[in-house]
């Protein structure tokens, strides 16, 4: 059965967004190089890059930078800071790039760089754990800032890439007024509709070739592929799988695809019964055909079948250590009848204590995979004998029912691979204090152990050791279900140029190598 709640006004503005979205694309039109874009996500009435994930919407957007950033093949490299020293053990000095200005001809300095960073770290934004690592920031001079660690902290430089703490102007209001040091700056912004920029002609970098850009929020994702296919835009993110083969067959676009560091995984509710059960997540486990998930809901497409926590695309992936759960209906079904699962009254479906057992999977649809992949797991667990619902809410409702417990299984999508760090992803799922371990109620002793070795440990080998450990732990004690690892579609007029996808590509959209030919 599938619910569907709180989803229709969703449904409703994108239809809405489709029919009178044209006229004001076509308006603002591809003469001269203003590129039209349609994206998943955009921000919300607060523009503030410390505000939530908001960062990621405004450093896709090419208004803010941070001091490191990724390369295409996830190493580090520099941004706004040239490089930095190791002093010790606990601390660092970060090299600031010289000859950097804001958007307002304000030049960047040390100042701005320790005020990005303190403001995050305060206690009244509710993202400061995460950088509750750092003991002390402080400028140097103008173009040295010092940061000291509570402890040897192997992530910091690392943790410096997440736009989060992008590098903002002091003293405006950056809920409303964007300003920062990226080749594009603010124009304006319409709440959950599009965010207009423009060329910044005094980057310090190579200047765009684009004179601006529109980017559209649309979260219905056939929305986006009419837009693109009718010409409204010139590059749709996120495409539905089911209309790649249609867009390929259009002589005026293509189909750009890349394994990414998106993993889309199952939470399990481990604070209620029977999920806090080994034997029960083990059975889920075991139901679950992947390669099903990757050839029907996402055509065969639209990603690959998981094995552990991470793709083998990402560096520190153990995945040619793990031994993924194999799809085995027969194994499955001996460990439900070990927790006490079974057909007791012999209607073909199974009955814990004394009632017929039942799965509700909550998902959310403006990433166009979960819907069609929560379904196909339902039919899955359904051939075992557990009937299974998939009910869809809308992102905001889901994370509260997440957080307050108010669930069986929830089906999400993460990026495991935002900063570069395994750190990043693992305290958040793994660590007993993580937020997402609150969620699920995972929590193992020996995990938080090596979890808190990597991070004090230099080595590059020694972490390694480390979070091969976790990853094979939680596999084990399968907290989370990892289905697949996402491939991103984007679909692309051809007159774009220059367009590069990251594996870690939510965070790099609008670039200065991007172009649109005539």
């Amino acid at each position: 059965m599938l619910i569907i709640r709180n989803c229709t006004a969703v449904m409703a503005i994108s239809l809405m967004i489709l029919i009178l979205s044209s006229p004001v694309l076509a308006a603002s039109g591809n003469s001269g190089k203003v590129l039209n874009g349609d994206l998943i996500f955009g921000p919300d009435e607060n523009l503030d890059p410390a505000y939530k994930y908001t960062g990621w919407y405004m450093h896709e957007a090419g208004i803010y930078e941070t001091l490191f950033g990724l390369d295409e093949n996830m190493n580090i490299v520099p941004k706004l800071a040239t490089g930095f020293d190791q002093v010790s053990d606990t601390q660092y000095e970060i090299h600031l790039r010289p000859n950097v200005l804001f958007h307002d001809g304000t030049p960047l300095d040390a100042k701005a760089v320790v005020f990005s960073l303190e403001r995050v770290m305060d206690s009244s934004n509710p993202r400061h754990g995460e950088f509750s690592f750092i003991d002390s920031v402080s400028a140097v001079d103008d173009n040295t800032v010092s940061i000291k660690t509570k402890e040897p902290y192997s992530p910091a430089i690392a943790s410096l890439i997440d736009p989060l703490v992008s590098i903002v102007k002091p003293d405006v209001n950056l809920n409303t007024t964007p300003v920062g040091t990226g080749p594009f700056k603010f124009d304006s912004y319409e709440k959950g509709v599009k965010l207009v920029v423009k060329k910044n002609d005094r980057y310090w970098g190579d200047k765009a070739k684009l004179d601006g850009a529109n980017l559209f929020f649309v979260s219905d994702s056939m929305t986006r592929a009419m837009q693109l296919e009718g010409g409204d835009v010139d590059i749709a993110r996120g495409l539905p799988q089911t209309e790649v083969q249609n867009i390929k067959g259009k002589s005026n676009l293509e189909v750009l695809s890349k394994e990414t560091m998106r993993e889309n995984l199952i939470y399990i509710n481990m604070r209620k019964a029977p999920f806090d059960n080994l034997s029960v997540r083990l059975a889920l486990n075991y139901a679950i055909d992947r390669q099903e998930i990757v050839d029907t809901a996402l055509e065969g497409v639209g990603g690959v079948a998981a094995v552990g926590v991470f793709s083998s695309q990402n560096p520190w992936s153990a995945n040619k250590e793990l031994k993924a759960y194999e799809f085995d209906q027969s194994r499955a079904k001996a460990l439900l009848k070990d927790a006490g699962i079974a057909d007791t009254d012999g209607d073909g479906w199974l009955d814990y204590a004394g009632k017929p057992f039942s799965i509700t999977i909550k998902t959310y649809t403006s990433r166009a995979e979960n819907k069609p992949s929560a379904e196909i797991v339902a039919a899955q667990l359904e051939k075992i004998g557990i009937k299974t619902n998939v009910e869809i809410l809308e992102t905001g409702a889901l994370t509260t029912d997440l957080t307050n417990g108010n669930y069986d299984l929830a089906l999400y999508s993460w990026s495991t691979g935002t900063t570069g760090d395994p750190d990043y992803f693992f305290s958040k799922h793994f660590l007993s204090t993580g937020a997402e371990a609150k969620k699920t109620g995972y929590s193992n002793p020996d995990v938080d152990k090596w979890l808190e070795k990597a991070r004090t440990t230099f080595d590059q080998k020694e972490r390694m050791k480390y979070y091969t450990k976790v990853q094979e732990q939680v596999l084990a004690d399968s907290p989370e279900i990892f289905l697949f690892y996402l491939n991103e579609l984007v679909g692309v007029n051809k007159k774009v140029k220059g367009y590069v996808l990251y594996p870690s590509s939510e965070i790099n959209f609008l670039t200065p190598e991007l172009s649109l030919g005539d």
